[in-house]
C-alpha cells in the first residue's frame, strides 16, 4: 500500500527541486503556461504580488527624482545595429515583425502580407529607441540629468523555459538616464543598486550580495555592470537586479550630445537598470516550503484570511457575520510599514480543510478560523505560515485584532534571518581546486541541482581562468564584491597568481 504524502507539495525539494518549484506555483495558483510557446499567464493571486512589487518599488524610484513614461514596444532593426556590441548580445533572442496585415491564401487559411520596408523588433530592451528619442530632447547641459522610467513587458525568445524565472515575455522596469558627467552616471548606477538592495533585503526578504560583473557577464554594451545576487534553496544563485553604467557607447551611437557649460559639443552619459517578475520566482524559491508558497508579509497580496467554520446550515450566519465583523476592525489597522491591513473572508461552501490547505498553498501569512465556539468566547483561532500548518492557537479577538501588525513584522523578520542563515551555512571558503571541483560536483546519490552553494574563492582578474572554471563545471563568478579586499589577498584558485580577494562563484539561473 502507497504511504500517503505528508506534505501538499509532492515531489519535495529534496526529491527533485525544478519539480517542486513548477508544483508550488501551480499550487499557489499564481500562474501558468499560456497557449502561446515560451509565454506565461500571470494569475490573480501572482499578479497582484507583481501590482505589490511595482507599487513599492516605483514608490522608491520617484523618492530618488524619477518619473515614469512608455516608449514603443517596436525598435526599428537599423537602431539596433547601431551600438554593435548591444546588437551581437540580443541578435539571437530577437522577435522580429516584418509584415503588417493578413490576408486569405489559397487554401482558406490567413498568410502574412505586407512586407514592412525595415523590419521592427519586439522589445528585448530599450536603450536604443530611448536614446533615439534622448538625442531629440537635450540640445544643452540644462536639458540634464533625464531619469526615466518605464514598466513595460520585454520579448527575448528564449528556448528553454521556466515560470517566471525565463519566459520568451516577462514584465519588469527599465530605468534609462542621461547625464552631464561621468561621475554622475557613476552616482546614479550605485543609487539605483542600493534601491534595488534594500527592496530585495526589506520587502521581499531576500539576502544579497552586491558587486560588479565580470566582462565575461556584463550587458553588452555598457562599460560596467553592478548586480545584486541572492542564493535560492538549491544552492544556485539567481541574478536579482542589474544597474548598467553605460559611458557615452549609447551616446555616440543614438546621437546624444549637449552643449557644456564651456560651450562644446559633449555626448551625456547614460545609465539602465532593470528589475523584472523573474524576482516573483525567486521569492518562490527563497521562501517557499514543501507546503508550497511562504509570502513575504510586506508585499503579500493579502495579510489574512478569515475562514468562516461551521456544521449545521443554522451556524452559517453568525459564524460569517463574525468573520465579517474582525474583518471590518482589521482593515481599520495599519501594518507597520504604513499600508492598510489586507483581509480575505473566504466564505465559499466548500470544505474548511481544503480552504484551509488553499491558503497554506497561496502562502498567506496568517490564516484565522471562527466558529460557534470562537463566537461564544469572542476568540479567533490563528495560524501564521511561517510555523507548521497545524500548530495553531487560539487568541482573543482584540488581542489578535492590536498585535497583527506586530506579528507580520515579526514573520517579515523571521523570512529574512533564515534566509540568511541558509545563505551563509551553503557558502565556503575554498581555497583549492579539488576541493572546488569536489563542492560543485554531485557526489553518489546526490542530485545535482540541490549540491554546493556560494564558494567563495580567490581570483587573479584573468577572464580565462573564468572561463576554464565556466567550461568545466558550468560555475560562474557572480559578481566582484564592492567589499572584496575585506576577504584579504591570496592566490587564484585556477592559476595560483595573486589575487585581491574573495569572489563568489556559482551555479546559476
Amino acid at each position: 500500500m502507497a504511504k500517503a504524502p505528508t506534505t501538499a507539495i509532492a515531489p519535495t525539494r529534496a526529491e527533485d527541486y525544478a519539480e517542486w518549484y513548477q508544483q508550488v506555483i501551480r499550487a499557489a495558483d499564481m500562474a501558468e503556461v499560456s497557449p502561446v510557446r515560451g509565454c506565461m499567464v500571470i494569475k490573480p493571486w501572482g499578479y497582484s504580488f507583481w501590482e505589490n512589487i511595482q507599487r513599492d518599488l516605483d514608490k522608491m524610484f520617484k523618492a530618488t527624482g524619477h518619473v515614469n513614461a512608455y516608449f514603443p514596444i517596436f525598435i526599428p532593426k537599423s537602431f539596433l545595429e547601431k551600438e554593435a556590441e548591444h546588437v551581437e548580445g540580443f541578435a539571437k533572442e530577437c522577435a522580429v515583425v516584418t509584415h503588417h496585415r493578413l490576408e486569405t491564401g489559397p487554401d482558406g487559411g490567413l498568410v502574412p502580407a505586407g512586407e514592412l520596408e525595415e523590419p521592427l523588433i519586439v522589445r528585448p530592451t530599450s536603450e536604443t529607441i530611448i536614446g533615439a528619442l534622448y538625442a531629440k530632447w537635450v540640445q544643452s547641459y540644462r536639458d540634464l540629468p533625464i531619469l526615466i522610467n518605464q514598466w513595460a513587458n520585454v520579448v527575448r525568445w528564449e528556448i528553454r523555459t521556466r515560470l517566471f524565472l525565463r519566459t520568451a515575455e516577462f514584465l519588469w522596469q527599465e530605468g534609462h538616464t542621461a547625464h552631464e558627467t561621468e561621475a554622475e552616471a557613476r552616482e546614479e548606477t550605485r543609487r539605483i543598486l542600493e534601491v534595488y538592495r534594500e527592496f530585495a533585503e526589506n520587502y521581499l526578504a531576500i539576502p544579497v550580495f552586491t558587486g560588479v560583473k565580470t566582462p565575461n557577464q556584463r550587458f553588452p554594451g555598457a562599460v560596467e555592470t553592478l548586480c545584486i545576487e541572492a542564493m535560492m534553496q538549491d544552492g544556485k544563485a539567481l541574478q536579482s537586479g542589474t544597474s548598467h553604467f553605460l559611458g557615452q557607447n549609447f551616446a555616440k551611437a543614438s546621437g546624444i550630445m549637449y552643449q557644456s557649460r564651456e560651450g562644446r559639443e559633449e555626448y551625456a552619459w547614460t545609465t539602465s537598470w532593470g528589475f523584472s517578475t523573474r524576482m516573483i520566482g525567486g521569492a518562490v524559491m527563497t521562501h517557499g516550503d514543501d507546503d508550497g508558497m511562504v509570502m513575504p508579509p510586506r508585499l503579500s497580496p493579502a495579510h489574512v484570511v478569515i475562514l468562516p467554520i461551521f456544521r449545521k446550515e443554522e451556524e452559517r450566519e453568525a459564524s460569517i457575520a463574525y468573520a465579517e465583523g474582525i474583518a471590518r476592525d482589521l482593515r481599520g489597522r495599519r501594518t507597520i510599514w504604513g499600508g492598510d491591513v489586507e483581509v480575505i473572508v473566504d466564505k465559499r461552501d466548500m470544505n474548511a480543510g481544503e480552504k484551509g490547505w488553499e491558503w497554506v498553498k497561496k502562502g498567506i501569512p496568517v490564516r484565522i478560523e471562527v466558529g460557534p465556539r470562537d463566537i461564544g468566547k469572542n476568540a479567533v483561532f490563528v495560524a501564521r505560515r511561517d510555523r507548521g500548518p497545524k500548530e495553531k492557537y487560539g487568541q482573543p479577538r482584540d488581542e489578535f485584532i492590536a498585535s497583527l501588525p506586530a506579528v507580520l513584522k515579526e514573520m517579515q523578520d523571521g523570512l529574512l534571518a533564515r534566509a540568511i542563515a541558509y545563505r551563509d551555512g551553503n557558502t565556503r571558503e575554498i581555497d583549492d581546486l579539488d576541493s572546488f571541483r569536489a563542492f560543485f560536483t554531485p557526489r553518489n546519490g546526490e542530485k545535482p541541482e540541490i549540491h554546493g552553494g556560494f564558494a567563495m574563492s580567490h581570483w587573479c582578474g584573468d577572464e580565462k581562468c573564468e572561463e576554464r572554471i565556466t567550461g568545466e563545471l558550468s560555475v560562474t563568478i557572480r559578481c566582484i564584491p564592492f567589499d572584496r579586499e575585506k576577504s584579504g589577498s591570496g592566490r587564484c584558485i585556477v592559476c595560483g597568481k595573486p589575487s585581491e580577494g574573495r569572489v563568489p562563484f556559482a551555479k546559476a539561473y
